[in-house]
């Protein structure tokens, strides 16, 4: 508890020296929170690269704004919400939507929330990454991040019904991808 206690006091700390402007401070903060941001930023871009762009942005803007912080919640919380916001609207910005369409009758695929709990971290980010931009942002904003649909419709200015057929789609896709992995990976193992 000791540890716990004096992490939360050096972070405390940092981000006083973030709020001075002090540029050791900062690198501190980022050196903490980035490689774990790093992976958020990752569930949203098509690549790494595109990731690390999104997380220098979202640093840029945490920097900015660190004064409006005002100690309610965890710093890390308010990091993480920066970094899903931006990367929201990089989507946006870069126009980078597929045309969605409200589709009255997707047929549901029924989902086994079992097999995506037993992959390991980079299958299932590969998973969530080999899914089109929309179809990811979607399913991030709902499955991870916990958004509604109402909310996903009004932050994308799409329809609740766009919304929920896309994340059905996405699902299906997902459930597809797992498939065919395990599927693979059984056929290497049945060669050897």
């Amino acid at each position: 508890m000791t540890l716990n206690l004096e992490h939360k006091q050096n972070l405390d700390e940092l981000v006083e020296g973030c709020r001075a402007g002090n540029r050791k401070a900062q690198e501190l903060v980022y050196r903490m929170l980035s490689s774990k941001m790093l992976g958020v930023c990752m569930r949203y871009a098509k690549d790494r690269f595109e990731a690390e762009d999104i997380l220098q942005v979202a640093f840029i803007k945490i920097f900015e704004k660190v004064k409006e912080f005002k100690g309610e919640g965890s710093f890390e919380g308010w990091v993480r919400r920066i970094m899903v916001n931006t990367s929201i609207e990089f989507y946006r910005k870069n126009a980078r939507m597929y045309p969605m369409v409200d589709l009255e009758h997707v047929p549901e695929k029924a989902v086994d929330e079992n097999q995506m709990s037993r992959m390991n971290m980079n299958d299932l980010m590969k998973a969530i990454q080999s899914l089109s931009p929309g179809y990811r942002m979607i399913f991030n904003m709902y499955a991870i991040e916990g958004y509604s649909h109402k909310e996903i419709a009004a932050e994308l200015n799409i329809s609740e019904g766009t919304s929920k057929s896309q994340l059905a789609r996405a699902r299906g896709i997902l459930q597809d991808y797992i498939i065919n992995m395990e599927g693979s990976k059984h056929e290497a193992y049945g060669r050897k």
